[in-house]
């Protein structure tokens, strides 16, 4: 056998014949790359999934957060009017507590200014003592009223004003060309308000034609 025939074989080494070690190296950045591109596409299949599921709660936490704040100032409204009808309530108590009481005492402030009225101006001239026992008596009377004004309570005349069924009662009606139809022409019993509700309404003759017949019953004295 010549030299060419011994080295044939070594020339002609085939794919089989080749190191498996060299062949596994050589296809292993291929593997892990489809490994890796394997990997990818699960972790963006389970991001596409959570991703929804995510914003949905995020919203439900939203509008938990908006009814529980819509509450919450509910809440405070309702507390602050609650205080405030407290308070008012509280105020009213306060300045009407004494209608009943002020209501009671206000035939003294009647009858004084009925024994001043009842002296007349020539009486008083004639009589000095007499003309001094009437000005203690308007002295008095002065004193009274300035102590019913410091609580609140003020006395009104409506005499020539328009009848007002809500501080008027009309106790008649006259003929008086010298009044326009509706006007108070004379007042028996002067009027009371407290704090501007009325305590006592003024009785009065209205001028005829004022159309307050049988209005004293619509009187309010609820104070």
């Amino acid at each position: 056998m010549d030299d060419n025939d011994k080295r044939a074989p070594q020339d002609g080494v085939t794919l089989n014949d080749a190191n498996p070690a060299e062949a596994t190296a050589d296809t292993a950045p291929e593997q892990a790359a489809a490994d890796q591109a394997v990997a990818d596409t699960a972790a963006d299949a389970t991001a596409d999934t959570a991703a929804p599921s995510e914003a949905a709660r995020i919203a439900e936490l939203e509008a938990e957060v908006a009814r529980l704040k819509d509450q919450v100032l509910r809440a405070l409204a309702e507390a602050e009017n609650t205080r405030r009808r407290a308070q008012r309530d509280i105020e009213e108590n306060s300045k009407y507590a004494i209608s009943g009481f002020a209501r009671d005492i206000l035939p003294v402030a009647d009858n004084l200014r009925r024994a001043i009225e009842s002296v007349s101006s020539e009486a008083r001239q004639a009589d000095e003592r007499l003309d001094k026992f009437v000005a203690g008596v308007e002295l008095t009377e002065r004193e009274f009223l300035a102590i019913l004004e410091r609580h609140g309570i003020q006395r009104f005349d409506p005499t020539g004003q328009p009848f007002d069924h809500n501080f008027h009662q009309a106790m008649m009606q006259v003929d008086s060309p010298t009044h326009a139809p509706g006007t108070v022409v004379q007042v028996f019993q002067a009027g009371y308000t407290i704090h501007g509700r009325l305590l006592r309404p003024a009785m009065v003759t209205v001028a005829k034609g004022s159309g307050a017949e049988a209005t004293g019953a619509r009187v309010d004295t609820s104070a």
